[in-house]
């Protein structure tokens, strides 16, 4: 009978611990949302700059890699892109960029940077 009463408990503290795993989930996911429309906004606010530029680095980031459908049948990864151009103050900012725009990209690239806030726009090599 106390095994049974042990189990009884678990089962109503179960659906207490439910609701605030998935509470957090959903607020982790709402914070993400809230953060990339600020950014979205923020980036319209800005003015588009173009501006001489270089290529210093480039880096990618991927994320995932795990077996997806059964046995295995296929990898599912994501890859971001990531290029740093210093201006003529000196001054570096890292943007994203699409695959396409970075394999173009090599470093020491010299050229004309058009941005708008976090946003990459282009880069005409001179």
């Amino acid at each position: 009978m106390m095994g049974y009463d042990m189990m009884d408990g678990m089962m109503s503290v179960f659906p207490v611990i439910f609701f605030v795993a998935f509470a957090a989930v959903l607020g982790l996911i709402l914070v993400q949302v809230v953060r990339s429309a600020q950014t979205w906004h923020h980036n319209n606010q800005s003015p588009r700059l173009t501006v001489p530029a270089a290529v210093v680095a480039k880096r990618t980031e991927v994320s995932g890699g795990t077996p997806v459908g059964a046995n295995g049948g296929g990898v599912h990864a994501s890859t971001w892109y990531y290029v740093t151009f210093e201006v003529r103050s000196g001054d570096r900012m890292e943007l994203s960029v699409a695959g396409k725009e970075y394999g173009m990209l090599a470093e020491g690239d010299i050229g004309m940077l058009t941005f708008q806030g976090t946003r990459y726009l282009s880069f005409e090599r001179r």
